[in-house]
């Protein structure tokens, strides 16, 4: 799907939904009291935002997790690969805004010469103008608030508005994360020892798989998971419960073929008793 690049549909969105002269942060934080959790604020966070920015008719959400940049909410006129195809090519406006804590203008991007990759692109998405406001999260930067239009200079006159809008939905970020970590807390205990527990058992196996030390089993998990992009408690949990299951089946067939065997050699004795 690609934006609607017709001026009238996006002067018949504004009439029907006004958009916000400010992001007030009061706002924010009363979306952030009304979710369901930091996933719905994050998609609540870019529907506001394409309200409060003039130009803006799309928007993304990038941040960093586990050493990958990821789009974790966009709204739904958001063409698909937008963000991706920057990850992919390692640059591009969100990925430099994430990264740098440096705010990325494109105002036109068919005069763009800092991703010639990802401008040909975007443009072939519709997609004429990007600007990408770095988001300060948990006090470090790696995510950034991406706004997208189809007209050249779509942001000029509303950067200032999108700056202070990243700024509240920051806060209202950091707020969701302190909330969820509080309700979490005691969880987070009981999944620490579970996931210990798991993950003590998996080595236990793999040093015996493979003749190895527990550091070098823990090593090889740790590189598995990573490499597969899987945590690692879950991995462990996979290689426990089909070790498990293969020493059940293996007792089953043993005891199946021991059942097999005594009521063959009984058969044996009948027939030599009535010999």
């Amino acid at each position: 799907m690609t934006l609607s690049a017709d001026p009238a549909d996006r002067g018949h969105r504004d009439e029907q939904q006004p958009r916000a002269t400010a992001p007030e942060s009061a706002t924010l934080h009363q979306a952030l009291a009304g979710t369901g959790g930091l996933d719905t604020l994050l998609r609540d966070l870019t529907d506001r935002a394409v309200l409060a920015v003039e130009g803006a008719e799309a928007c993304s959400i990038t941040v960093r997790r586990d050493g990958r940049l990821l789009t974790v909410a966009g709204t739904s006129g958001l063409p698909s690969g937008l963000d991706q195809r920057q990850y992919e090519n390692g640059d591009g406006p969100c990925v430099r805004a994430a990264d740098s804590d440096a705010e990325q203008h494109a105002p036109d991007l068919s005069q763009e010469d800092r991703w010639p990759t990802y401008a040909a692109y975007a443009l072939s998405r519709g997609v004429r103008t990007v600007l990408a406001v770095p988001l300060a999260v948990d006090g470090e930067t790696d995510a950034a608030l991406n706004l997208y239009a189809t007209t050249e200079g779509a942001f000029r006159g509303s950067r200032t508005v999108a700056r202070a809008f990243a700024a509240n939905a920051s806060d209202a970020i950091n707020a969701a994360l302190s909330i969820e970590r509080e309700r979490a807390s005691a969880g987070d205990v009981r999944t620490a020892l579970l996931s210990r527990s798991v993950i003590d058992q998996a080595i236990g196996i793999l040093m015996a798989q493979e003749r190895c030390t527990a550091q070098t089993a823990l090593d090889t998990l740790r590189r598995v998971s990573q490499d597969a992009n899987i945590k690692l408690r879950d991995l462990c949990g996979d290689l426990v419960a089909r070790t498990t299951d293969g020493a059940s089946d293996r007792a089953s067939n043993e005891a199946s073929d021991g059942a097999s065997h005594g009521r063959g050699g009984a058969s044996r004795r009948r027939a030599s008793q009535r010999r």
